[in-house]
């Protein structure tokens, strides 16, 4: 496998504490990592630090071997997505058209979208089953539904790595399953992909390795086969049990 991002003694901090003290990890393609944590652990900020759009306090966020801070930013779209927990647009214009803009990164100054691209804009819309909102204006759907366009625009921009936060943020459980079944597809076609979660049971589901964010600075990286009660219920604070359910591992607490 190759390394596609790389985090290089990376440090990132707050006024007043540190979350992350100096993380070296490769992320490789084909394959999924989790990122679990409680709130305010640095989740979402290891995120936007992976995706260039913070600067670390010390260390280096490096994309293929590179500096990502070295690179355009349209340089870093076409090989980097980054899916925030929370719109950063208003929710106007048509969902189409929104998610359209996943794909100007691939194009030429003042080039238009062509067929191919229309065309990538339908299948996305189907891969998050919401193919016949696709005349509908953004601020009429529900927060679900803005989120799965959000995916949606995503897909369209095809990077080789995805940074999602929190990508289940209002999705029923049944689209919390197709959107990381989605994510994973797409590792095991070579993407790297790494999510947010605050449920440890779609990390065992769905990821290779699993960060486990204190916090306080430390982060653990463990394969998800490998992820136990211990490690939750030092996480969390909570004393957690497992067991087989349907074949799949599960967690929760007790």
């Amino acid at each position: 496998m190759s390394t596609l991002l790389e985090a290089d003694s990376l440090h990132v901090a707050v006024p007043g504490r540190v979350l992350v003290d100096g993380l070296r990890c490769q992320f490789q393609a084909g394959e999924l990592v989790a990122l679990l944590g409680g709130n305010g652990s640095g989740k979402s900020l290891l995120l936007r630090t992976l995706a260039g759009l913070r600067p670390p306090t010390a260390g280096r966020v490096l994309l293929a071997g590179e500096p990502v801070d070295s690179l355009a930013r349209r340089d870093v779209a076409r090989r980097l997505g980054f899916l925030p927990q929370d719109p950063e647009t208003a929710t106007q214009g048509g969902v189409a058209e929104s998610v359209i803009l996943g794909r100007f990164a691939h194009l030429g100054f003042w080039e238009p979208a062509g067929d191919s691209d229309s065309a990538r804009v339908e299948r996305a819309l189907e891969q998050v089953g919401i193919a016949g909102l696709a005349g509908r204006e953004l601020g009429t759907l529900s927060g679900g539904e803005q989120r799965r366009a959000a995916i949606a625009r995503l897909l369209v921009q095809a990077p080789s790595i995805y940074l999602l936060d929190e990508p289940t943020n209002h999705l029923d459980p049944a689209q919390q399953l197709a959107v990381l079944q989605t994510m994973h597809a797409l590792s095991r076609e070579g993407a790297t992909v790494i999510v947010s979660l605050h449920d440890p049971n779609l990390a065992l589901r769905f990821a290779d390795r699993v960060a486990l964010l204190a916090g306080n600075g430390n982060v653990e990286l463990v394969e998800s086969r490998a992820l136990d009660p211990g490690h939750l219920g030092r996480l969390y604070g909570l004393r957690y049990a497992e067991a087989l359910l349907g074949g799949q591992r599960i967690m929760a607490p007790v």
